[in-house]
């Protein structure tokens, strides 16, 4: 029987790689359920580089194997192998094409941030409000956060946003249906919706609708991130950031904070609640009920307990029995 040629069986093991690798980048599930517009850009995203790294990990470690294998030392033979040294061709073959796959990866990327809304035009670091930076308080003192936070809300969200996620070009010019200032503080995120003057410490959003969310953080760098909308935008001090997407699927999905911001950090957490958009219109009336001022009963502020004055400012903060416990251990 003739032997088969190596060109042959180069062929065909690279169409099978690629068969192998264009499989896996497309079934590996890694991720969770997309529940924005946004979210299927960076997974084409992520299954391209899933795609890529699966090809390189069976060419690697294919090579490694065939060769303990192929080349490995007879029984009774003592001798060195053969001294290979110097290949011009092949170093600059393994040096081509990592170079070729990282520069048509950060093109895709940045494509990607784009169509996202990465670059605001004409924004960059630095041009938003300073404002001063609020001083290292116990979760105690949360509410004179809140206060602090709402008065200064005229001035810092009404900037042009200069950085982070902002409306993508195709939406730059568009008003968006529901607008939330969103401030993140030691250890929870407080929701404000202008329009309404509702403030509640879950994110409501109605499906289908395009979001504005304007993030600012009261105290210490904190990250907004949803993951099921694959949107992770940083809150900084003084530098208002922005995130601009449309819900495609109703459910309840965690926030959370993405960057370490203390020792509390891993209680910071709520969820964004997306409703249709009848029952979004029935939580904003019944929130917007709740607010209006029926009988009020004067109560000292230092005579109420910490879920009290919390309550009449975030009622569903004040329900999260972490932040409660949180709050007790560290008033005493």
């Amino acid at each position: 029987m003739k032997q088969i040629p190596a060109p042959f069986w180069t062929l065909v093991l690279g169409i099978v790689v690629t068969l192998v690798s264009l499989w896996v980048g497309q079934n590996h599930n890694l991720l969770p359920e997309q529940a924005s517009e946004q979210a299927p850009l960076v997974d084409d995203l992520f299954n391209v580089m899933m795609t890529i790294g699966t090809a390189l990990f069976i060419v690697v470690q294919g090579a490694i194997v065939y060769s303990l294998i192929r080349f490995r030392q007879p029984k009774g033979d003592e001798t060195d192998g053969l001294p290979i040294e110097g290949n011009l061709p092949l170093e600059a073959f393994w040096t081509a094409i990592p170079a070729v796959i990282v520069v048509g990866l950060g093109l895709y990327s940045v494509v990607v941030f784009q169509e996202m809304g990465g670059f605001s035009p004409g924004g960059h670091h630095g041009h938003g409000a300073m404002v001063a930076m609020a001083p290292q308080q116990s979760v105690i003192d949360i509410a004179p956060l809140v206060a602090q936070a709402a008065a200064a809300d005229e001035d810092i969200f009404s900037k042009t946003q200069v950085y982070g996620f902002g409306a993508s070009p195709l939406v730059q010019m568009n008003q968006p249906d529901v607008t939330v200032n969103v401030t993140g503080m030691q250890f929870a995120w407080i929701f404000r919706y202008p329009d309404t003057g509702i403030t509640d410490g879950e994110l409501h959003i109605p499906v289908g609708k395009d979001v504005q969310l304007k993030i600012e953080a009261q105290d210490v760098i904190h990250s907004f991130w949803v993951p099921q909308f694959r949107l992770k935008q940083d809150a900084l001090p003084g530098e208002p950031g922005e995130l601009r997407f449309v819900a495609t699927r109703e459910g309840t999905y965690p926030v959370v904070c993405a960057e370490l911001c203390g020792s509390y950090h891993g209680a910071m957490r709520t969820q964004v609640i997306v409703h249709s958009p009848k029952d979004y219109a029935d939580w904003v009336a019944s929130r917007v009920a709740e607010a209006t001022p029926t009988t009020t009963v004067a109560q000292p502020a230092e005579t109420a307990t910490d879920a009290e004055y919390l309550a009449g400012i975030a009622p569903d903060l004040a329900k999260s029995p972490v932040q409660i416990a949180q709050m007790t251990s560290m008033s005493h």
